[in-house]
């Protein structure tokens, strides 16, 4: 959790970095080419050349969906980190959890409960205390998050429905493959920038924290349980806070906090109740 803490916080810093140059679609482009190039050159070696049958998707369809929605959610959680202060984009993406509980009982057939109400009411509150409505402008930033939060929820959904048939290199393969292609062809809407050696640097940090940071959290899914992984994950708001403010002069939000706490809960609400052991039957 500390790899994956440090990697979701050098994203953003080198993701802002570079977007001084890049617009979001260059960068998304950039971040998908160095990493497909990345895990061909892995696999191939672990392979020792051999065909790839594990890429072969079950579903094609299933992971064209879930890449648009990951694609969508990436770009504009990479625009907030432009034009809102680092900590408060980190806190509306905190939400991604609630969303998950509103949206499963629609797209995976789950049951839609009271407690999964309570869940999205509480941290509803919270993203209210995060945005601040009617004592600051609410700009596109604050919309940029929410709605990456969504984007993101909606890729959880959509990778466990995939994964009941296909591996992780097949996700990651067709997520960097697919990526590629869908920021080379939006890059070209504004005219494609070739980047400055400045960043170059930038770029290489984006696309292997990209990577690092997934590994390292699915690797410690994989070594403990949620309920120990999940509140790990809150250190990463006042790391990123204390960045913000050392770089980039940005003021630190008791309100941020506050907000960030109330989603924490509701966070941890839903999943105390998803991890509980059901009753014993009679």
């Amino acid at each position: 959790m500390c790899g994956a803490i440090g990697s979701f916080t050098f994203m953003a810093v080198s993701g802002r970095e570079i977007q001084i140059e890049l617009d979001s679609f260059e960068l998304m482009f950039w971040r998908s080419f160095i990493g497909l190039g990345l895990i061909v050159a892995i696999f191939s070696a672990l392979n020792k050349g051999k065909a790839w049958p594990a890429i072969r998707p079950t579903s094609p369809s299933l992971h064209l969906s879930r890449n648009v929605v990951h694609f969508a959610g990436q770009n504009l959680w990479f625009y907030g980190i432009t034009v809102i202060p680092l900590s408060q984009l980190v806190a509306l993406e905190f939400t991604m959890p609630i969303w998950v509980a509103i949206l499963a009982p629609l797209l995976l057939g789950e049951v839609f409960t009271r407690r999964r109400i309570a869940v999205a009411l509480l941290g509803f509150a919270g993203i209210l205390i995060v945005a601040q409505p009617g004592t600051q402008p609410l700009g596109s930033g604050h919309v940029a998050g929410i709605l990456c939060a969504v984007g993101f929820a909606m890729n959880v959904i959509l990778t466990k429905r995939i994964m009941r048939d296909d591996s992780v290199l097949c996700v990651l393969f067709w997520m960097t493959a697919l990526q590629t292609l869908f920021g080379l062809t939006l890059a070209q809407w504004g005219g494609f920038t070739w980047p400055s050696p400045a960043i170059w640097g930038w770029l290489a940090l984006v696309a292997l924290t990209g990577l690092s940071a997934h590994y390292c959290l699915t690797s410690a899914l994989g070594l403990a349980p949620a309920t120990v992984v999940a509140p790990m994950e809150f250190f990463r708001l006042p790391i990123i806070a204390l960045v913000g403010m050392w770089l980039y002069a940005e003021a630190l939000d008791p309100f941020v906090f506050l907000g960030a706490t109330i989603i924490f809960a509701a966070n941890w609400l839903n999943l105390t109740a998803s991890t509980r052991p059901a009753a014993p039957s009679k």
